[in-house]
């Protein structure tokens, strides 16, 4: 009965998870916004909730190249740490310093003040291999 009941509340949580339909998604969970040829991108609101607190995050130096489904960096959290994927290849042209100090921006607002980098992408064909919202949220409700 109570694998019942936590199964029933994993899937209301995987429901009504923040999943913008503007964005599109890694299966590693990140979310990235293409505006032009520059992709802003984070972690999803998903991550960030199976992850808890944050206390720490790793990115990249601007200048820095990224490439599709490689590492980029790190986040920790109170009990975990795991990588960061880049859902796009390019150079990285801005990172959001204001995680250094505040790395709850990540928990709070995972895709507005918790975005990580900018990347100015090199091929915007690859966000063709990225999901969809509707993609992202069966691939989280399978986990």
């Amino acid at each position: 009965m109570a694998a019942v009941r936590g199964a029933e509340k994993f899937k209301e949580g995987v429901l009504g998870m923040n999943t913008p339909a503007e964005l599109k998604y890694t299966e590693e969970h990140e979310w990235v916004k293409l505006e032009g040829k520059e992709a802003l991108v984070g972690i999803t609101d998903y991550a960030q909730g199976e992850l808890g607190d944050i206390v720490f995050v790793e990115l990249p130096s601007e200048g820095k190249t990224v490439k599709q489904g490689e590492v980029f960096g790190t986040i920790e959290a109170v009990k975990t740490v795991s990588d960061l994927y880049a859902p796009v290849t390019g150079k990285v042209i801005a990172i959001n310093t204001a995680l250094v100090d505040h790395p709850e921006h990540i928990n709070k607002s995972p895709y507005t003040d918790g975005w990580m980098i900018r990347i100015a992408v090199d091929n915007p064909g690859e966000m063709e291999k990225l999901l969809n919202a509707d993609g992202y949220k069966t691939h989280v409700g399978g986990h």
